[in-house]
């Protein structure tokens, strides 16, 4: 194989005869470039479109991180302001279970129940056999449901408990407002109710009260709750105290040795309303008792006997 190489600029031209180890080294050359740039072109494209997809993944962990920081910042959140509703629920049931227990003092002392009977102070008395470890559901306890079931029934108990206290409040005043007993604590009745002879001229008259005789200076007591329409003296009856009870019921008091009470003075019953004296109309130390009903003059007798309300 000759090769003929000519020179343009000086038209001189000069040969070269190539042999068969040159021409296939010729051929290699030849052949092999354009192979070894494709290779390489190849090679570079592989290696940026892996770059590339290294680039996108790289890219896509990032945005899934990212999304997945602003959930749970959402979420973080949601958690926070369900824990403050709860915080919020919680102490109002504290607040509400301090009312009932309060509540629960206040009607276990109008009840008048035995000291400790019903210790509000104290948490209830509660046990029994451990149950299955097993045995709870705990998926279903979900601690709103709780709180709004414990709610449920805090309404319930304070509903229950302002009726029982209307009934006790209904039930005292009731008691307070029944007449019985004896207007002393101490003494004997010395004049019963009705005809008897007048002590001081001896005539026939009629007795409108029973009287107790007594310690002078002892505590007269108002046998039922109400208003004192009079407190002061009055002919024949001495210092007296009358007080005004409700259906038509009014009692009397006479011959005080001092009232304790001014007229418009609310007293309750077994309360000292006056001091055992003779002054009036008195031949000693007693309390003259009188019982008007609807304005008429009855025998105390029976409101003496009745101690209790039946």
């Amino acid at each position: 194989m000759k090769v003929i190489v000519i020179n343009r600029k000086h038209g001189g031209s000069r040969s070269f005869e190539l042999g068969r180890w040159s021409r296939a080294l010729l051929s290699l050359c030849c052949l092999g470039l354009p192979l070894g740039m494709v290779a390489v072109g190849y090679l570079a494209g592989m290696q940026s479109e892996a770059s590339s997809l290294r680039g996108q993944s790289v890219d896509a962990m990032a945005d899934e991180l990212a999304q997945q920081s602003e959930d749970l910042d959402a979420l973080k959140g949601e958690a926070e302001l369900k824990l403050q509703a709860l915080t919020h629920s919680l102490a109002e049931l504290q607040a509400r279970m301090t009312r009932i227990d309060a509540l629960g003092e206040h009607l276990t002392a109008m009840a008048e129940l035995d000291q400790g009977e019903f210790d509000f102070s104290q948490p209830p008395a509660v046990g029994g056999p451990i149950g299955g470890e097993f045995s709870v559901d705990y998926s279903s306890m979900g601690l709103s449901g709780e709180i709004a079931d414990f709610s449920r029934r805090l309404s319930d108990r304070e509903q229950q408990l302002a009726i029982l206290e209307s009934l006790l409040s209904n039930r005292k005043l009731e008691d307070q407002a029944w007449l019985s007993g004896r207007p002393v604590e101490k003494g004997w009745v010395s004049s019963g109710y009705g005809r008897r002879n007048d002590p001081f001229n001896g005539r026939p008259a009629f007795h409108h009260g029973i009287d107790f005789a007594g310690k002078a200076g002892s505590d007269v007591l108002a046998v039922a709750g109400g208003v004192v329409t009079w407190s002061g003296e009055r002919s024949g009856y001495g210092n007296m105290v009358e007080i005004t009870h409700g259906d038509g019921l009014v009692s009397r008091y006479g011959h005080n040795q001092k009232n304790l009470v001014e007229p418009g003075d609310v007293v309750r019953k077994g309360e000292p309303i006056a001091l055992l004296g003779s002054s009036g109309r008195s031949t000693g130390a007693h309390v003259h008792f009188e019982v008007y009903k609807h304005g008429r003059s009855v025998d105390p007798s029976s409101y003496v006997r009745r101690t209790r309300r039946r």
